[in-house]
C-alpha cells in the first residue's frame, strides 16, 4: 500500500476528490479528508451522524452525515496551529494520537506528525498543513501499488494543487515550515489567502 496525497483550496475539490477515489473503488476506510472548519458552510445540510470514522472520543465531534461512504463520518478536531478542522478517516485518527505523543514525547505531532507516519515526507506534510491553516483542505488514500497512477490522477482531475508551485508562494513569503504554535488564520485573512489562488467561484 502507499499514501497518496491532494492539497486542495476548498472542501468541495476535497470532497469531490474523495468521491471519485471511491467511485473508482478505493474503500472509505483507506480515505481520509481534513479541511479547515472556516468552510464549514460549505458542508451545511449533510446531516447529523457520528464521526465514528474519525475516532470519536479523542477530541472529535459530530458534524455531518448522509450521503454515504467517508463523507457520512465528518466530525470536528482542533489542530494546533490550525484551529478547528472537519475531519475523517485514519489520517485524522492518527493526527489525535500524533498530538498526544507530540505532547508526551516531543516528536512532531498533528497533522504533520500523522501524514509523515503514512509515508508522506516531511517537507511536503508542512506544506499540507500550511495548506489546510490557509484554509484549504487535505485528501489522503491508502491505495494499492497498481493503483497509484490512477488515484494520483483523480487527484489532478479534481482541482488538486501544485504542490512545488504552492511552496514556492509560500517560501517567497518568508515561510520555511508549519508552527503548530502559531496562531490559526482568522476568518479575513483565509478569505484573502483563498482570494490568491480563486479559479473557481466555489472556491
Amino acid at each position: 500500500m502507499r499514501t497518496i496525497t491532494g492539497l486542495y483550496d476548498s472542501y468541495d475539490d476535497a470532497r469531490d476528490a474523495v468521491k471519485a477515489l471511491e467511485d473508482a473503488g478505493v474503500p472509505s476506510d483507506h480515505i481520509s479528508i481534513i479541511s479547515n472548519q472556516d468552510g464549514k458552510e460549505d458542508i451545511e445540510g449533510q446531516g447529523n451522524n457520528a464521526a465514528e470514522g474519525a475516532g470519536t472520543g479523542a477530541g472529535i465531534g459530530a458534524v455531518a452525515g448522509g450521503a454515504g461512504g467517508l463523507l457520512t463520518g465528518l466530525g470536528i478536531m482542533a489542530i494546533p496551529g490550525v484551529g478547528p478542522v472537519v475531519a475523517a478517516g485514519w489520517l485524522a485518527a492518527t493526527a489525535v494520537g500524533a498530538v498526544a505523543g507530540a505532547v508526551a514525547g516531543g516528536a512532531v505531532g498533528g497533522i504533520v506528525g500523522a501524514m509523515i507516519e503514512s509515508g508522506v515526507k516531511e517537507e511536503d506534510a508542512h506544506v499540507y498543513a500550511e495548506g489546510v491553516r490557509r484554509g484549504g483542505a487535505v485528501v489522503a488514500a491508502k491505495v494499492e501499488e497498481d493503483k497509484v497512477a490512477a488515484s494520483e490522477a483523480i487527484l489532478r482531475s479534481t482541482r488538486s494543487v501544485d504542490l512545488t508551485a504552492r511552496r514556492q508562494a509560500y517560501t517567497t513569503e518568508g515561510w520555511s515550515r508549519f508552527d503548530d504554535a502559531a496562531d490559526p488564520y482568522t476568518a479575513d485573512q483565509i478569505a484573502a489567502e483563498r482570494g490568491r489562488y480563486r479559479t473557481d467561484p466555489r472556491v
